[in-house]
């Protein structure tokens, strides 16, 4: 079989690899758009629960993601000047760049061949000489938007504006640092690595009275700096070509058409602030090669592979969309007492509710009763 991936990203990167380890005769090729050693953002996120998906499907990748990997179990949230720490949170954070090397030497090892530098121009093209087509490009997928009509896809834009940077300050723990100045409220999503990553968003009023699209980026990067100087430690903001967005929610009737595949973020996208956006990726990956070895041909394994995986990412999409709208709307909740604070914001995705946050991490739900018992009853 002839199988192309479009897109060099860790999804596609994954999902050639695995089909090439099950099946050592076909020819898999991965077209990505950038040369090689080139790529934009800093940091990703696993949860610690992808590792044993990632030890099953292929030992070699695992194990050199679980050796470059760093790990943290608690949850900072800095509110009001103050820190409200959250135990039970057990994920891992390696560099994009990191694990895009790894997972390139891989796939090099099984015979997977890489081409850089070369966007795909047509993927019709591309469908109409292979056997198996992955639109495995990204957010603006180009195989998405060359099958629109057949993917029925719906892209949907939300209203904070978000940058990703990167900084040498220390953190170790995953944190959502927010301060409020005369300009609004501004959040900051950090996590540790050997560069740690720092996300930057703000409401769409914060956004406009901060006029920051008027800024050079060294004027922008000296006004975050300031705002972030009490978590920075004189640390400054590393810039990597990074542009303020606005989040794009991205949902398809259906992944598949006839020899044509999406998965990752050409297929589904979901907000940055629950981080499972490479964890999705991946897992679909999986869940693609499951289906082939289950499944003997191209159309029966698609069907397979996107009635397993549609259901769990709809689930994570459904509670991304929910914190997605907790930060367009954070207005509402600034003002909230400390802890209640915290707690709101943990749950916010609904992916926690109460009761397992009690299971979680009691200390901060009894501190929790202890501030409504006096709030209620005093």
């Amino acid at each position: 079989m002839d199988v192309v991936t479009v897109g060099g990203g860790p999804g596609g990167l994954y999902a050639s690899l695995l089909l090439k380890r099950a099946n050592p005769t076909w020819d898999v090729t991965v077209y990505e758009r950038n040369p090689r050693g080139v790529t934009y953002g800093w940091g990703i996120v696993l949860p610690n629960r992808t590792l044993s998906k990632l030890a099953e499907a292929d030992g070699p990748s695992h194990e050199a993601i679980a050796d470059t990997a760093t790990r943290w179990e608690p949850f900072d949230l800095y509110y009001e000047g103050e820190r409200y720490r959250s135990e039970g949170h057990a994920f891992m954070s390696l560099q994009r760049t990191d694990l895009l090397e790894l997972l390139q030497e891989r796939c090099e090892e099984l015979g997977v061949d890489l081409v850089f530098d070369r966007p795909v121009e047509d993927p019709r093209d591309v469908a109409a000489d292979a056997d198996l087509v992955l639109g495995a490009d990204g957010i603006h997928s180009e195989t998405r938007r060359a099958f629109a009509a057949e993917f029925g896809a719906d892209t949907v834009e939300g209203s904070t504006r978000f940058s990703w940077f990167g900084t040498n300050a220390d953190f170790d723990a995953l944190s959502h640092i927010f301060v409020e100045n005369d300009d609004g409220i501004w959040c900051a999503h950090t996590y540790p690595g050997t560069t740690s990553t720092f996300i930057v968003d703000c409401d769409a009023k914060t956004w406009a009275n901060a006029r920051l699209d008027e800024r050079s980026e060294e004027a922008y990067l000296a006004y975050l700096e300031d705002v972030f100087a009490d978590h920075l430690d004189g640390h400054e903001l590393l810039s990597q070509r990074d542009k303020w967005r606005t989040f794009t929610t991205v949902r398809n009737d259906s992944w598949r058409h006839e020899n044509v595949v999406l998965l990752g973020d050409a297929a589904h996208t979901a907000h940055y602030s629950i981080g499972s956006g490479t964890t999705i990726a991946l897992e679909d990956a999986i869940g693609l090669a499951d289906a082939f070895d289950s499944r003997g041909d191209v159309g029966s394994a698609l069907s397979a592979y996107e009635s397993g995986r549609r259901p769990v990412s709809e689930s994570l999409q459904r509670a991304a969309e929910r914190s997605r709208l907790h930060f367009e709307q954070i207005r509402r909740f600034f003002g909230l007492e400390g802890v209640q604070f915290a707690l709101h914001h943990l749950t916010r995705s609904g992916r926690l509710s109460y009761d397992s946050m009690r299971r979680r991490d009691p200390a901060l739900v009894a501190s929790f009763d202890d501030w409504f018992a006096a709030t209620t009853l005093g």
